[in-house]
């Protein structure tokens, strides 16, 4: 069906068929270009009441050229099928995005970030075996950045505009096969390396290749290309071929708020491996070996949160059952998590009661057997082996 694409205007909502779903909803068009076949116009969307990541480009005949009016769009912002979209549906890959490095911005800076970042022109990228949506802008130089596809080396994090030009790099040039640290930990085919982002030239273009390639599946991060501050742990997966990157953290070498992690990704192929997790431990037994009480960087993304949340209340209430007196001073010795983290976490729980403005606890030994039984005290999938961890490491 043809579409009068005089009627669709850049700023304006309309009715967009949602390739995730297969459902018509509203969306604001925020872009516009000629397609491949250059006979037909693609337009940049964000649909509405979603994350960001959902934005995409579509083809102008997924949009019902009828702008859609605020009652419109709050009715139909549930989702629900239109029935000139009905009979098409597209299958999208869908998992939870990592978030967890989100900046506190005033409103004016998160406009700004919001104008910058908003279109996403790479839309998916070749690593290793595998083809990945991306999910958010990431600023690549400008040759790179407004490709549609970008191949990037899963060992050096070096990226290219070809297909043939990444096959010549992997049989020629990329000798290393490893990130440019020292390796602090290994446990059958999973290894970490400490990479200092200042301390080669070869460290601070992969830390630099690292960041950019993150920021596709993060969103409210700011590229830094100062990495003078910062340290990065590499988990790799490690196989025939090399050391694979398939997550990070970073943090900060001296953190004034007293930070063990400034930025945490793991990319979508790797997720639900208990990754995340693994690296959450990591941050925090660094912290125990530095002698200090560690903490992410807040705000923590909602998703952020909920991996946080899982970790902390599994080291908290394991901590308690073991206890019959406590002190949150001591629950903090105990497990290197903060007060303030450890008082968030039990008034989720519904474990903490105020007095004369103080939190005080209320942990009742039945209550804890039941959130066990119930699956609220999860284990990690993967559990920090302490004895492992090589650290302080020689590159230190």
């Amino acid at each position: 069906m043809a579409v009068n694409t005089d009627n669709i205007n850049v700023g304006e909502s309309y009715l967009v068929l949602r390739r995730a779903r297969g459902t018509a909803q509203p969306a604001v068009i925020l872009d516009e270009r000629m397609g491949r076949n250059s006979t037909s116009k693609e337009y940049y969307v964000h649909y509405e009441n979603t994350d960001r990541r959902w934005d995409e480009w579509v083809d102008q005949s997924h949009i019902d050229p009828s702008p859609v009016t605020k009652q419109e769009s709050n009715e139909n912002s549930c989702g629900k099928k239109s029935s000139r979209f009905r009979k098409r549906k597209l299958s999208h890959h869908d998992s939870s995005p990592v978030r967890n490095c989100v900046f506190d911005v005033d409103a004016t800076l998160e406009r700004e970030h919001e104008e910058v970042t908003k279109v996403k022109y790479i839309e998916q990228i070749s690593y290793g075996n595998f083809e990945i949506d991306t999910w958010y802008f990431s600023p690549y130089p400008d040759e790179y950045g407004k490709l549609k596809k970008l191949y990037i080396c899963d060992f050096c994090m070096k990226y290219m505009k070809y297909e043939s030009s990444l096959r010549a790099h992997l049989h020629g040039s990329c000798k290393e096969r490893k990130p440019p640290g020292v390796e602090v930990y290994r446990e059958n085919d999973l290894a970490v390396y400490e990479v200092y982002g200042n301390a080669s030239e070869e460290s601070k273009v992969y830390c630099q290749c690292l960041s950019l390639l993150s920021k596709l599946f993060l969103d409210h991060k700011t590229i830094c290309y100062d990495l003078d501050s910062f340290i990065f742990y590499v988990l790799c997966e490690i196989t025939s071929l090399g050391s694979q990157m398939v997550g990070y953290f970073s943090k900060e070498k001296d953190s004034p708020e007293g930070n063990n992690l400034a930025c945490i990704c793991i990319l979508p192929p790797f997720q639900r491996h208990g990754y995340g997790q693994l690296l959450i431990q990591l941050s925090y037994e660094l912290s125990k070996r530095e002698k200090v009480v560690g903490s992410p960087e807040k705000p923590l993304s909602d998703l952020g949160r909920i991996s946080y949340q899982s970790f902390w209340t599994w080291k908290v209430l394991s901590a308690l059952e073991k206890c019959n007196q406590v002190t949150l001073e001591d629950l903090s010795k105990v497990t290197g998590i903060s007060t303030v983290d450890i008082v968030e976490t039990l008034r989720s729980l519904n474990l903490t009661k105020y007095w004369k403005g103080q939190p005080w606890l209320r942990i009742p030994k039945p209550l804890l057997d039941q959130y066990r039984k119930n699956g609220v005290v999860r284990k990690p999938r993967l559990q920090l082996k302490s004895r492992l961890l090589k650290w302080p490491s020689k590159g230190k």
